[in-house]
């Protein structure tokens, strides 16, 4: 009886929770006349599939935003994940004071309130000429995703054979050798789980975005889809095939590299 209950709840609750997404996408082939015309949740009278998303891609700014998404996501992805991965390595392999303070601290950082630091963040990318600047929105989510980041990989690799880097280091490797080939290597799922993880948290941040940037130059996709919004009327199938667009990419990178990013999270898990 349970058995069936599932089976036939299982199919409701994903319908349910894809109903949102199954709205937006059939908004963002609705014709302008149908919108005008009030047809909002009914079946589409006229598809403009083609047209809607044309005119996304080549009479908006929406490529701009794009590559600005790019230009932010991968450098914060990589910085992150390298400043981690050598702070997470120096706290699970080495036993010095305050080790534990300092783990507290990266811990800590990752239950602060977004919303406390809006004030302050602004003020300094102000202060430091970093305000509307891919590279002040670079920094902060390297500084932001790292304590995470930090914390993962820490666990990750306190989990591994101390043994191993004791013999590593009894044949004589240096502590940059011990790191890149022989940490490096046994860590790497975990690696592409965490770049999976910070590149859907980079790529589809909105808060910070619209905080720390201001007009087009520096704008993400995120904040660029309010750019198809007019002044007196908003476009809603543009505005919904803009934003199926900006999450695309996310999406794809998860089926993507779905193997590595469950091979990650699994990790250790049947160790012994």
């Amino acid at each position: 009886m349970g058995r069936k209950v599932y089976k036939t709840s299982l199919p409701i609750a994903l319908l349910i929770w894809l109903l949102p997404l199954i709205a937006v996408f059939v908004t963002s082939v609705r014709s302008t006349d149908d919108l005008t015309n009030g047809n909002y949740w009914g079946w589409p009278e006229r598809f403009a599939l083609v047209e809607n998303y044309r005119t996304v891609l080549f009479s908006s700014p929406m490529l701009h935003y794009f590559l600005n998404s790019c230009l932010i996501t991968v450098p914060s992805v990589i910085g992150s994940i390298a400043l981690a991965a050598m702070a997470g390595f120096a706290l699970a392999t080495y036993p010095f004071k305050g080790n534990n303070s300092i783990l507290g601290i990266f811990v800590a950082g990752n239950f602060v309130p977004i919303q406390v630091l809006m004030i302050p963040v602004r003020q300094l990318t102000l202060q430091l000429g970093l305000f509307n600047t891919l590279e002040g929105l670079i920094l902060f989510h390297i500084s932001f995703q790292t304590g995470f980041c930090t914390l993962f990989l820490r666990n990750f690799i306190k989990a591994l054979p101390y043994e191993l880097v004791e013999a590593a280091r009894i044949e004589g490797a240096s502590e940059w050798q011990l790191f890149y080939r022989i940490i490096l290597p046994l860590i790497a799922p975990a690696l592409a789980a965490l770049a999976i993880l910070v590149f859907t948290f980079v790529w589809n941040d909105y808060f910070w975005a619209l905080c720390l940037t201001q007009g087009d130059d520096a704008a993400p996709i995120t904040v660029g889809v309010a750019a198809l919004k007019g002044q007196w009327t908003t476009a809603w199938n543009l505005v919904s095939a803009g934003s199926l667009l900006a999450a695309l990419p996310s999406v794809v990178i998860f089926f993507a590299m779905q193997k590595h990013f469950i091979a990650g999270l699994t990790f250790g898990a049947t160790k012994g």
